[in-house]
């Protein structure tokens, strides 16, 4: 047994025109999670405007919104950045429209040991995840204060910002900021009309992940590592994303939404073997070669 698969791809959570005539914001939204939640959005009638730092990303969020047939532009940004960030509202603005709800859904990250990082790597990943959805997040406010309209927030944290975890130092940091800031600007923003919430996701396979970076192959589904018996498809996520940003969750701000079948609450009397986080790396990188490779891009960086 496992939870009960998910509607069929195409299917809505939510009726048809939801998002007619507004304008979502998708950082990073050109690949993986950042695509399918694009995706969903647009099939409930949003204009999408997908942000990214690389050209080839941006195409293939574009072909994502062509399938479904959504208007959509693509929209050339480093979320590191307050003036680039500036102009790509002003671009989105120009074609498409003020932006209605902002997915702050850029993010960098690499594992690898904390003492193997250098000083520059760790700044990079916080840069991305909690600087930028700060910079991005204050730009959509300073233009939704200034027309005196609502908003959404949607910002993207992770279960293990919580927990800590082997090799994730940096990105455990910069997504427990991440999560406090969504509460501390939902507060601030609440009386403007402006709601921010966050979303932690579980495991969803998609086919923008490394290969090193998921233990399934296509088409598989099934995981007993997880108590849910099964991995995620990202439109469930999609829709998890449609819900909180809708006006049906018009009295929702300032929470996270753990979306992965109840993976990170799960305890043992029998816990599993602890290994190490040098001797993962030992062995990943004796499949893959992955692990060496990413800790040697930061100290060149560095």
């Amino acid at each position: 047994m496992a939870l009960p698969a998910p509607p069929p791809p195409g299917a809505k959570a939510l009726p048809d025109g939801t998002y007619d005539g507004q304008v979502v914001a998708v950082t990073g939204g050109g690949t993986g999670l950042g695509k399918g939640m694009a995706v969903e959005f647009a099939r409930l009638g949003a204009k999408v405007a997908i942000l990214s730092r690389k050209p080839d990303h941006l195409e293939s969020g574009l072909a994502a919104m062509r399938t479904v047939g959504a208007e959509a532009i693509a929209v050339a940004c480093d979320v590191r950045e307050p003036e680039a960030i500036a102009r790509a509202f002003d671009e989105i603005e120009a074609k498409l429209g003020p932006v209605d709800v902002l997915i702050n859904n850029a993010a960098g990250n690499f594992p690898a040991p904390a003492e193997e990082m250098t000083p520059n790597g760790f700044r990079t990943v916080v840069d991305i995840v909690l600087n930028g959805t700060y910079n991005c997040s204050r730009e959509f406010a300073l233009r939704r204060l200034a027309a005196k309209r609502p908003g959404a927030i949607l910002n993207i944290g992770a279960t293990y910002s919580w927990t800590g975890g082997p090799g994730t130092a940096h990105s455990a940091a910069a997504k427990a900021g991440v999560t406090n800031l969504t509460q501390s600007l939902a507060v601030e923003w609440a009386p403007d009309g402006i709601r921010v919430n966050c979303i932690a996701p579980g495991r969803f396979p998609h086919e923008d992940l490394p290969g090193h970076m998921t233990r399934h192959r296509e088409g598989e589904r099934g995981d007993n590592t997880i108590p849910g018996m099964r991995v995620g498809e990202v439109r469930e996520l999609g829709w998890a994303a449609t819900f909180l940003c809708s006006p049906y969750a018009s009295y929702i701000s300032g929470h996270t939404l753990v979306v992965d079948a109840a993976n990170w609450l799960r305890r043992s009397l029998v816990m599993p073997e602890f290994v190490p986080i040098r001797e993962q790396f030992g062995k990943r990188a004796i499949e893959s070669g992955s692990a060496k490779d990413a800790i040697a891009r930061t100290r060149r960086d560095g």
